[in-house]
């Protein structure tokens, strides 16, 4: 057998022991917000990551966002030196899952195995991609024991609310510098068969209008906020939802759906605040006199950020202009920019050539909906050559009974194995 050959053979030989590792991952529950076991599961992977023969650090983001004594945000990064020098190809995954929902049929930590699936919260997305990054590494080592360069593998925090806990600091302290790493890939569910090449913009804020409180009974004394922001709401529908459907982009964003620019209303509150859920009593009378509403604008790489601004302030100057009291704050939450790495990067080709060798096809490219931690290792790290590509089905990212593919698993840490042989076997 040739080095690919056995490659492919030495991953399947480890199957059970990728179902295993998934299983465990999946029973410590990282729950984000508010950031729970992030040390425990960090504690687990250094144990691996040292019998594999990893030099570890754990590494707590102290002062970033999110970080406190009772949630501190812990990071693990392990490093593999070869037998000689050359480049270093790095493994990234995010080690927090979101909140578990209602309609779970199965244990959402129980990491239960049925038809060929391990399922729980965080399977796909993605504690299934990290253990066949870590499967993949410890096979490639032990068939390729003379590689050249580094394997790094990292687990890293709250990337499910932006990740400044996780890769953000990690970049900011150097660890995503290209003169220390060349190579990443991020195991996020994107399917076996694609190569994710980045990301679309994203723009959070929040709009307040403001009202004058009166007596409920006597509405006429007051002004009442949640209308105002009801008057913002229909302009949005009016105007800027049609001219946001039609602007489309040459990013090859999946879904479809996803390739016009989107607008979201996350939330809207307005008037007193919600009362603790033992409350009995009614709200007082009251008209509001203020209303918040938070928004979810994504943009293309075609957009410019002041643009995407301009057109929600834009809309509130329109509803102004037809509302005699009418008045309105605009605040920025949280901006990203498109991130799209090119089709002729060392870490694309290795990882396509890999996809052709394993699943006898060539990948597709693709660009997430939603961003994810490429933002960071872009902007902050300075580094281009980065993807994303992992096993699971990313619309069963964050639904009841996630669950990841086991032959998904095993071929994609094949495809991540064959990768690393390329771009550091030769």
């Amino acid at each position: 057998m040739d080095a690919a050959q056995k490659l492919r053979a030495e991953i399947e030989a480890r199957r059970d022991d990728l179902v295993a590792l998934t299983q465990d991952l999946i029973r410590i529950p990282t729950l984000n917000p508010p950031g729970e076991n992030y040390r425990e599961i960090c504690d687990y992977l250094d144990r691996r990551l040292l019998r594999a023969g990893f030099h570890t650090e754990l590494i707590r983001a102290k002062g970033a966002i999110g970080d406190s004594d009772r949630h501190p945000r812990w990071n693990i990064v392990a490093r593999r030196e070869g037998a000689r020098a050359g480049q270093c190809v790095h493994f990234n995954s995010h080690i927090d899952v979101v909140e578990v929902g209602h309609g779970w049929t199965v244990d959402p930590f129980g990491g239960a195995v049925n038809e060929g699936r391990v399922y729980g919260r965080g399977a796909c997305d993605m504690k299934g991609g990290l253990a066949a990054s870590i499967v993949a590494a410890e096979a490639f080592i032990a068939v390729c024991p003379d590689h050249a360069g580094a394997i790094e593998i990292s687990g890293t925090a709250d990337e499910e609310s932006g990740g400044f806990g996780g890769v953000a600091y990690l970049a900011e302290q150097g660890y995503f510098d290209p003169g220390r790493v060349q190579h990443v890939i991020i195991p996020e569910p994107l399917n076996k068969d694609r190569i994710c090449l980045g990301h679309r913009g994203v723009w959070w804020a929040e709009i307040e209008t403001k009202g004058e409180i009166a007596h409920g009974s006597m509405p006429f004394l007051g002004d009442c906020a949640v209308r105002h922001m009801g008057a913002v709401v229909a302009e949005m529908e009016a105007s800027l939802f049609p001219a946001l459907a039609e602007k489309r982009t040459d990013m090859p964003v999946v879904p479809d759906g996803a390739r016009q620019s989107t607008l979201n209303i996350n939330s809207i509150h307005g008037g007193e605040p919600e009362q603790a859920a033992d409350y009995t009593g009614l709200p007082s009378p009251c008209v509001p006199d203020r209303c918040r509403m938070v928004i979810d604008r994504r943009f293309l790489i075609e957009e410019d950020i002041g643009a995407v601004e301009a057109e929600i302030r834009e809309v509130l100057e329109r509803v102004r202009a037809g509302r005699e009291t009418f008045d309105y704050d605009l605040r920025e939450l949280h901006r990203v920019l498109p991130s799209m790495t090119d089709r002729d990067a060392p870490v694309v080709g290795a990882v396509a050539k890999a996809i052709g060798a394993t699943l006898g096809r060539d990948p597709d490219y693709v660009v997430s909906p939603g961003t994810y931690d490429q933002k960071h290792i872009d902007r902050i790290g300075r580094l281009k050559n980065c993807i994303a590509y992992g096993p699971g089905i990313l619309d069963l990212a964050h639904k009841p009974d996630e669950y990841v593919g086991i032959d998904d698993m095993v071929q994609s840490a094949q495809v991540m194995a064959l990768a690393l042989k390329d771009l550091l076997a030769g």
